[in-house]
């Protein structure tokens, strides 16, 4: 239960009724607006908590879904102010990196964070699978708030332009500039449509992530290499590195990755921002035996192999995911 369902008595069960069947829309909403798993749940709590104090001016000329997107959208708006952008270190501009040179780390950076799907029923999620793909909401890291508000409520919500422009105090043709130039600057960072991406759901992109995850498992390097694109990328934020082709990411792994062989690394499938996912448990010397939270892998997955992965090793991000302490 939320905060704010704590908080209310019984004669606000109306306003929860109306308002929480959207939460986990709204969720996705901030999560696009600003990278970050974290700031987006915040952010849909303070969104009902605005919704609650003026609920009883809600007169019904929108629907509660498009009024309750408003406040959450100039929430963001207002949380954005004067905030850097959320990479990833494929956004910094380097080229990729040697994967024998020592690992940087920025820890300072406000990194992108992945999303969790929803774990009661996954399809929720397929028909806005293209809007949260992680590729997609990195691009709209590039982007100004106001474009990035402007381009969600129209491209993704399919807004019109005149409900856009009352939802953020601009006027239509202020939209519609703001909307050209972000889409504009999405065609030159953002991804490009791409049928080949294998659904997490289909039995092709399930027996690749168990390949994944048993390569893993077994410490065996070379069967990994075999398994990525030829333009494969691997990344893994707060190390500002990042590394392509099946053999630099085999080099990376073999030098850096602190298990000694099979067993030592157990990895849990998943689903996150619409793409197969996997949580890595790794078994280190002062564990005692045990293995816990390393890396949260995201990845894209094509008929020819392993095609991206971004490996989070913010294991703050586990329990947002449900995930056990330990194994």
């Amino acid at each position: 239960m939320s905060v704010l369902a704590r908080s209310l008595d019984e004669s606000d069960d109306d306003f929860l009724a109306q308002a929480e069947p959207y939460r986990r829309e709204l969720l996705a909403h901030c999560y696009r607006m600003t990278g970050s798993l974290h700031d987006a749940e915040d952010l849909v709590q303070e969104t009902f908590l605005r919704a609650w104090k003026a609920y009883d001016k809600f007169e019904g000329k929108s629907s509660v879904r498009t009024w309750l997107h408003r406040i959450a959208t100039n929430t963001c708006l207002t949380a954005l102010e004067g905030r850097q952008r959320r990479p990833l270190p494929t956004g910094l501009g380097a080229p990729s990196s040697n994967p024998t040179d020592e690992l940087v780390e920025r820890a300072e950076v406000p990194w992108l964070e992945p999303l969790p799907d929803p774990a009661n029923d996954p399809s929720e999620i397929v028909g806005s699978r293209e809007s949260i793909r992680l590729a997609f909401v990195a691009a709209l890291q590039h982007l100004s708030p106001r474009q990035r508000a402007v381009l969600v409520l129209r491209d993704v919500l399919q807004w019109r332009a005149a409900e856009v422009a009352e939802a953020i105090g601009s006027s239509t043709p202020a939209v519609n500039s703001l909307l050209q130039r972000a889409r504009a600057q999405l065609d030159a960072v953002g991804p490009s449509e791409d049928d080949q991406l294998s659904a997490p759901e289909s039995p092709e992109a399930r027996e690749q992530l168990a390949r994944y995850i048993a390569a893993f498992e077994d410490y065996d390097i070379e069967r990994l290499v075999t398994m990525f694109t030829d333009e494969a990328i691997w990344e893994m934020p707060p190390f500002v590195g990042w590394y392509q082709g099946g053999p630099a990411i085999g080099d990376l792994i073999h030098h850096n990755c602190p298990a000694s062989g099979a067993g030592d690394m157990r990895l849990l499938p998943l689903t996150a921002n619409g793409q197969p996912a996997a949580a890595m448990y790794m078994r280190l010397p002062d564990t005692g035996g045990r293995h816990v939270p390393f890396q949260l892998h995201v990845l894209e997955l094509r008929p020819g192999g392993v095609s991206h992965v971004v490996a989070f090793l913010d294991t703050s991000l586990f329990a947002k995911f449900g995930l056990p302490e330990v194994l």
